[in-house]
């Protein structure tokens, strides 16, 4: 029987898609990232069907939708009922390991989280959630002592996971890593000093959906954001590294990839939980020589975050079972054709924080395909962008009568598939009191579950 492969899963919190060098980004130094492009399958067109923090780590750790989950929004917790990726290749034998932010607890952002409550993961060192990447704490399994990472967190996290790879011995169990890094989330200009010092805002070149009132302070943000990605780059590179020197490369999967992306200023907007390319696109690359060779190719299958725990343990020989809502893109990743026909739902489900109503923030649902990105509000048609064409979504189609016969298919297909689902579309609001979230005047949730 062949090895069970390994799985290093690593994953940055708002790392858009865009923000490559081998996404055709000008100013980003990400050399490490674009060789491992080069030599991965490249899912360029992977997405985040609902952008947002909770909402997308809930999705990924359970393998199931956010209204199958409940936790549709930040700082609210999974229910612990759901089996996880973690349990799921404990059933395999499989070692586990997580490292970094976690943010699906919901009970504090820097509580201590109980053996019990770990899901499964045998190798623990977590914070809920911080951004204070330089003074950045965290438990470490059974203990409730609160130890706190040595200098910028996502060096010393990659550290901590390049020493579990070393402590490795033939003989020892296959592992899944999932390692969490915070960056490039916001603050932006917390990444260390040598990474700063490559960014110069007044160098940045802006894509053409900023508006010209707001490139400024994009340009501020956007080499701040850059820094961040550059540091993970260098620590990307010693992951890999190790991976090389401990013998474990050949039959290690490792992924890369973010929860969601970040606006920064494109179409006028900030950070997350919107439909438009930014917030939603994300990187998704993966590497496993001994089961998908050594070359690089690119897929434009449109992988979702949904899909990640099921496409890793079908490469894995593992199980899927029933709770799973998503698909394996396991054919995909070996170079298996593409489903033109298929679209990822996109999906905000209640807005809140950043994209609360005051803000302009609003419920909607809606399709990326493999051409267009549609999207519906409450109240009917909102967004139509044909992203062959324009790539910027610079213009919005939804009132274009040459765009009537695409616009009337999408939204026929968004429609059968949230009856599909049994989404009913509801009130944001309505929703929270549903699965018992108490939130104020924001939207946002007031108190823990």
């Amino acid at each position: 029987m062949p090895t069970p492969p390994n799985v290093l899963y690593v994953f940055a919190d708002q790392w858009r898609a865009q923000a490559m060098g081998y996404a055709g980004d000008p100013n980003v130094k990400t050399p490490h990232l674009d060789l491992f492009a080069s030599e991965a399958v490249n899912f360029r067109k992977a997405v985040s069907g609902v952008p947002v923090c909770c909402p997308a780590r809930a999705t990924l750790i359970s393998g199931q939708r956010p209204l199958s989950h409940g936790v549709f929004l930040n700082d609210v917790c999974l229910p612990h009922d759901r089996k996880s990726i973690a349990q799921r290749f404990a059933e395999s034998e499989y070692d586990r390991s997580y490292i970094g932010k976690w943010h699906i607890e919901g009970h504090g952002r820097e509580a201590f989280i109980p053996p019990e409550r770990q899901r499964g993961f045998d190798h623990w060192k977590v914070l809920e959630c911080t951004h204070n990447y330089n003074h950045s704490p965290y438990y470490e399994g059974a203990s409730d002592e609160r130890k706190l990472w040595d200098g910028y967190d996502a060096i010393a996290q990659t550290t901590e996971a390049c020493d579990y790879l070393r402590q490795r011995k033939p003989g020892d169990k296959p592992f899944l890593m999932m390692l969490s890094w915070g960056p490039p989330h916001d603050p932006y200009g917390s990444a260390p000093e040598k990474y700063r010092r490559m960014y110069r805002p007044e160098d940045i070149i802006l894509p053409p959906n900023i508006p010209a009132d707001r490139a400024e302070r994009a340009r501020m943000d956007l080499a701040g954001y850059y820094a961040h990605c550059t540091a993970l780059d260098d620590q990307f590179a010693r992951l890999r590294q190790t991976l090389a020197e401990t013998g474990l490369e050949e039959n290690t999967i490792l992924v890369f990839t973010a929860d969601h992306g970040d606006m920064l200023h494109s179409q006028g907007q900030e950070r997350k939980q919107k439909p438009w390319e930014e917030s939603m696109r994300i990187p998704f690359l993966m590497r496993w020589p001994v089961g998908l060779g050594r070359e690089g190719r690119v897929s434009d299958a449109l992988i979702d975050v949904l899909d990640h725990q099921p496409t890793l343990l079908d490469l894995c020989g593992l199980p899927l079972d029933d709770a799973l809502e998503g698909r394996s893109f396991a054919e995909a990743a070996r170079g298996g054709p593409v489903d033109p026909d298929y679209a990822a739902l996109l999906a905000c489900y209640h807005p809140s924080g950043e994209f609360q109503r005051a803000r302009g923030g609003r419920e909607y649902r809606g399709l990326r395909s493999q051409r267009y990105t549609y999207a519906e509000t409450r109240e009917g048609p909102w967004l139509l962008y044909d992203n062959e064409l324009d790539p910027y979504q610079l213009i919005n189609r939804i009132d274009d009568d040459t765009y009537a016969a695409v616009r009337e298919q999408l939204a026929r297909q968004l429609h059968a598939e949230l009856v599909r689902q049994g989404d009913a579309f509801e009130y944001g609001p309505d929703l929270c009191a549903k699965w018992g979230h108490v939130i104020d005047e924001t939207g946002t949730t007031s108190t823990a579950p």
